[in-house]
């Protein structure tokens, strides 16, 4: 019996003998070959591992921002908003740190809010904002606001011309023409509804004694919420010697032997050139079958001179 176990206890040796010089070498090839380049490994590792948790330390600030209001196309706001708000945004540190805050500005959609007067509440649903990444917007303030919106219109309004000085010696404006004479406004509605004219910019005509065409002259409305299609109008003007009346009395172009008395009114030197002759005073129908007297003006007259008080005694 002994020598079998002595053979058992040989081969056991024997299997024995060459494992603690495998061990050695796992732990030789683990622990100490190369170390040098591990060990860069291990440190490179590390570094990564503590920047990229070790400094991201969740921070909050509060930043003032200006407030800017997105529209729809088809609204004004009446009232003076909130101009600046409060801000709360959170997020790594460092990243809060690079932020440059004179180029945050808040957004508030409005488009979908219908007219009225409304409270609008500021929540990071509806305020856009562009925050870097792993930042994020958490908290507004004040976090409701007043809001007067009302419906914007457009209309069709007449150009009213104004004129700065007086024509020169014995004469006088006749008329002033715009072109285009009407200019589309859109703006709130209140103000369109209420809008009768446009203004052209002052025109000078001090010294004036002939037509002339004032080309490109600037019209404005009063309302800054309120804009023109049209910002410029060309404007004719028609400046002439001064006008006056005159009377006269002649006999109507018939047998009745009836009298027409008239005025005529225009530029004082032909109204003093005229002769009563000149004039032919004749009767018609009028659309009521009733007779009417119709007064003919002389050829140099005509387009020039103004009819006024024709009547038949």
């Amino acid at each position: 019996m002994i020598p079998i176990l002595d053979g058992m206890n040989s081969e056991n040796a024997q299997f024995k003998g060459p494992r603690k010089p495998f061990f050695r070498n796992i732990v030789r090839k683990i622990f100490i070959d190369d170390w040098a380049i591990k060990l860069t490994a291990l440190l490179i590792t590390f570094g990564l591992w503590f920047g990229v948790t070790g400094l991201s330390t969740p921070s909050t600030t509060r930043v003032i921002v200006p407030l800017t209001l997105n529209l729809s196309s088809n609204t004004e706001v009446m009232n003076t908003p909130q101009q600046d708000v409060e801000i709360v945004l959170t997020g790594d540190k460092r990243r809060l740190d690079l932020i440059k805050r004179n180029d945050l500005v808040a957004m508030l959609d409005l488009r979908d809010v219908p007219p009225g007067d409304r409270i609008v509440s500021l929540t990071p649903d509806n305020i856009s904002i562009s925050l870097p990444q792993g930042v994020s917007l958490v908290e507004v303030l004040p976090n409701r606001i007043p809001i007067n919106l009302e419906a914007v219109e457009e209309k069709d309004v007449p150009v009213r011309v104004q004129t700065g000085g007086v024509p020169g010696p014995g004469h006088e404006l006749y008329l002033s023409s715009s072109m285009p004479l009407k200019i589309r406004v859109r703006g709130p509605a209140s103000f369109i509804r209420k809008l009768d004219f446009i203004d052209t910019d002052l025109i000078d005509i001090k010294g004036k004694s002939a037509d002339f065409t004032a080309k490109q002259v600037p019209v404005s409305v009063s309302n800054p919420k309120a804009s023109v299609q049209n910002t410029v109008v060309d404007v004719y003007f028609r400046i002439g010697e001064k006008r006056e009346e005159r009377s006269f009395l002649t006999p109507v172009s018939d047998e009745s032997g009836r009298m027409a008395s008239f005025t005529i009114y225009g530029p004082r030197t032909m109204v003093s050139q005229a002769h009563a002759e000149s004039f032919k005073v004749t009767m018609i129908k009028n659309e009521s079958g009733e007779d009417t007297p119709q007064l003919t003006l002389p050829p140099e007259l005509q387009g020039i001179i103004e009819i006024k008080k024709l009547q038949v005694r």
